[in-house]
């Protein structure tokens, strides 16, 4: 029998882009530091204590998990990073050491590993972390409790408790441009609304994040907050100000986009980003939550199968 040269074919594409999953994950935490960087500068060395134990207990865990789990050593791929540094923005600069512990645990170890890693996690590990310690330790995040020895002379009282409490008078005691530029109580680095929104068109000219999702998910937001405030502009807030508070604009490009818990397809992208704005505005004006950024993403998470079943059709 004569020796036969065994052909192996693979699918294409076999043109490498150049890119790779740590270059990804470093343009993410280069774009979020602007906004990160203004929240050390206001709040100083508790804000800096707060990032730094975020981003090294998640790596460590991410650590001990490869070591445990025996896989390959994956700190390196700065994926476990990024997802320190985005739960750190969403932390008060007050948090104590162990709700970083805890919260980093359920991100990299529940959110993330135990559903093999990276690329394979149905949701988004940051938002897994923080919907369980809303749930567990509300206060602990509460600004307005967390933040009271603050004062930057402007009103450090979180803008979107104020409207849940007060109504839509509250908006008067605040200045939108203000907001935008980080004049507000709030996470770390959820705050600066012009950081964010540079870091966020960053990533989208860089081909690193869905803006369809990005852009569908501000609509929804803007829609359905309009809608609420034509029907009683005394108690629901202009949709603007729905924009520039709470965890919205962390929300369009930190969070929302994140390849493994959201859609491909565009229609799905769209359905995606709307629904998840839509149930934002929903929660803050009649839910139990004054910022619903966190569970409307989630719920949109476990929506994702489905709507990625929505696909165009076969040439």
């Amino acid at each position: 029998m004569s020796e036969q040269k065994l052909l192996i074919g693979a699918h294409a594409p076999f043109w490498h882009t150049g890119d790779s999953i740590t270059k990804k994950n470093l343009n993410l935490i280069i774009a979020a530091l602007p906004a990160a960087i203004y929240g050390i500068w206001m709040y100083g060395m508790p804000a800096l204590r707060v990032l730094t134990l975020s981003v090294g207990c998640a790596m460590l865990w991410e650590l001990i998990m490869n070591l445990i789990m025996k896989r390959p050593i994956s700190i390196g791929d700065a994926s476990a990073a990024f997802i320190g540094l985005v739960f750190g923005m969403m932390l008060p600069a007050t948090a104590p050491f162990w709700i970083i512990l805890v919260g980093t645990f359920i991100a990299i170890v529940v959110g993330k590993q135990i559903y093999g890693g990276i690329g394979c996690n149905p949701f988004n590990p940051v938002l897994v972390a923080m919907a369980m310690l809303l749930l567990s330790w509300k206060d602990v995040i509460d600004f307005n409790a967390a933040l009271v020895n603050y004062d930057f002379g402007f009103n450090m009282f979180y803008p979107l408790s104020a409207v849940k409490s007060f109504g839509a008078s509250a908006v008067s005691n605040y200045n939108l441009h203000s907001l935008f530029m980080g004049k507000q109580a709030g996470g770390i680095g959820a705050v600066f609304g012009i950081g964010l929104l540079i870091g966020g068109v960053y990533l989208i000219l860089r081909g690193y994040i869905k803006w369809e999702i990005s852009l569908s998910f501000l609509l929804g937001i803007y829609i359905t907050a309009y809608l609420f405030h034509i029907h009683n502009p005394e108690k629901y807030a202009i949709p603007l100000f729905h924009i520039v508070t709470g965890y919205t604009l962390l929300g369009a490009f930190f969070l929302a986009p994140e390849d493994s818990s959201s859609p491909v397809n565009l229609i799905p992208k769209i359905i995606y980003g709307a629904g998840a704005g839509v149930l934002i505005v929903l929660i803050r004006n009649i839910g139990a939550f004054v910022d619903g950024t966190v569970f409307a993403i989630l719920i949109m998470n476990v929506a994702n199968p489905m709507f990625d079943k929505i696909r165009p059709k076969v040439l």
